[in-house]
């Protein structure tokens, strides 16, 4: 990471910015998971992605999570604000609350990633890998 002086307080972000930041970096691991297991052609890894970065996706795996009742109070309240978060674009490919569900996805991600808070924000990331995979969610 590039070195700044002024530091991001991720406590006080707007959940849009966090779920932006979040989406960012969750590709980037899906993407270099799956590299790992050795998909290499780039429209195979773009179809393989999108089970796993997707709307959909990312709802089940937040549902799953707070039902399970994995997620920390704060990191609840996390998942509440981006939901609640009003985006002013209208999904289309998913309905609202699907999509919301998934922006508190992305803006839990985020908020971990930008309090450097990483061993906890991997433990996240591959639980929802794992999740995924065992075909827990839609493929």
């Amino acid at each position: 990471m590039l070195y700044y002086e002024q530091e991001i307080d991720a406590k006080m972000l707007n959940s849009l910015a966090l779920a932006y930041m979040g989406d960012a970096v969750y590709e980037t691991y899906v993407r270099y998971h799956l590299i790992q297991k050795g998909s290499v052609k780039p429209h195979l890894l773009h179809k393989k992605a999108t089970a796993f970065v997707s709307a959909k996706a990312q709802n089940m795996i937040i549902h799953f999570f707070l039902e399970e009742n994995y997620l920390t109070e704060e990191e609840v309240a996390v998942v509440r604000r981006g939901r609640n978060a009003k985006s002013g674009t209208v999904p289309k490919n998913t309905d609202v609350q699907t999509y919301r569900y998934s922006t508190a996805f992305e803006a839990l991600i985020g908020y971990l990633y930008l309090l450097k808070r990483q061993e906890r924000m991997e433990e996240i990331i591959q639980r929802s890998i794992q999740f995924i995979e065992e075909g827990t969610a839609i493929q």
